[in-house]
């Protein structure tokens, strides 16, 4: 009997390895699969899921669109915009918010039932973090938390608890990237995906990794703290004082070091990455790009007719680990 509870147990232990996510050092491109959404991808062990700005996809490993939800926001007043996207334990995990022309309002993180991607609760958002945007959601497997990337600002990625949906801490990027489109976390460390290219210049985009395998509790204290009139200016007075408000706000930060993992310049065009992925069952690494727009403070402005597009063109990378 005794036998038989190792071997189970070790077969559990041997499933569970095979099953986690892992960050390799090289990566060889493998194929390129069309896809509708544009702004996510998450992975379990046998589908994709991809977030489009309002709606949410599930295809198969092969590219088959199965199933879709084109309707997931519960208010379209107050909600218009998905970013990237995680899936952890059978729940679609999506940052949601109110977004135009570069800034974003009404932040939430929304939770999906994967199986049929209906909409089953919210995790509320902390305005006293400093975050002004949700471009990405990213589970923590191993820590049990929940990280969101700022595309406006983005300096500071946010953590919450994934076991009582309270703000954390925050993470200062440094240096730090700009226009962050989605994150990723396996192994203790983190990896982003910034549009810091140019896609007019055709200079490509790229991928950073910062190590978080210690992320310290601040969460949010009693203090004082200056209005913001935008997120990189000050509101002053009549008589031109800086204003500031009593309350809650960030009890702190922990300062993450990022590094340059990977320059995208195999993709098929300069574009606007998106959201990022690891396949939980060979470790191939899933890069969502857009191509044949331009884009202006974060929105579509039409086709580039002139190298011959007709609309937006959006594809999944898939990366086979070699390394």
């Amino acid at each position: 009997m005794k036998k038989t509870i190792i071997s189970i147990t070790l077969a559990i232990a041997s499933l569970s390895s095979v099953m986690a996510q892992h960050i390799g050092e090289e990566y060889r491109l493998k194929k390129v699969i069309p896809v509708v959404g544009r702004q996510g991808i998450a992975i379990d062990e046998n589908y994709y899921y991809v977030s489009n700005t309002t709606a949410l996809h599930k295809y198969d490993k092969e590219g088959n669109l199965l199933m879709s939800n084109e309707k997931p926001f519960k208010d379209l007043k107050k909600t218009n915009h998905f970013g990237d996207i995680d899936v952890f334990n059978g729940e679609i995990y999506a940052g949601v918010e109110l977004f135009e022309y570069g800034r974003g309002y009404n932040i939430a993180i929304s939770v999906y039932d994967a199986e049929t991607l209906q909409w089953k609760r919210d995790i509320p958002w902390s305005p006293e973090s400093g975050q002004v945007e949700v471009s990405g959601i990213a589970i923590d497997r191993e820590k049990n938390m929940i990280w969101m990337s700022d595309w406006v600002d983005s300096r500071y990625v946010y953590c919450y608890s994934l076991e009582t949906g309270k703000y954390y801490t925050k993470m200062q990027c440094r240096p730090a990237p700009y226009w962050t489109q989605g994150i990723f976390v396996a192994d203790g460390k983190m990896l982003f995906t910034a549009d810091d290219g140019e896609s007019m210049y055709q200079i490509p985009d790229n991928i950073y990794i910062a190590d978080i395998s210690e992320v310290p509790f601040t969460g949010l204290v009693e203090g004082t703290e200056v209005v913001r009139d935008t997120p990189f200016s000050v509101k002053l007075d009549d008589n031109g004082k800086v204003v500031t408000r009593p309350g809650l706000i960030a009890g702190g930060a922990k300062a993450g070091r990022l590094a340059l993992f990977r320059e995208m310049n195999d993709f098929r065009r300069t574009g606007e990455i998106e959201g990022l992925a690891i396949d939980p069952t060979n470790d191939d690494l899933v890069v969502l790009n857009n191509r044949g727009t331009q884009i202006i403070l974060g929105m579509s402005q039409g086709p580039v007719r002139e190298e011959g597009y007709t609309q937006e063109v959006r594809e999944l990378y898939i990366y086979e680990r070699i390394k």
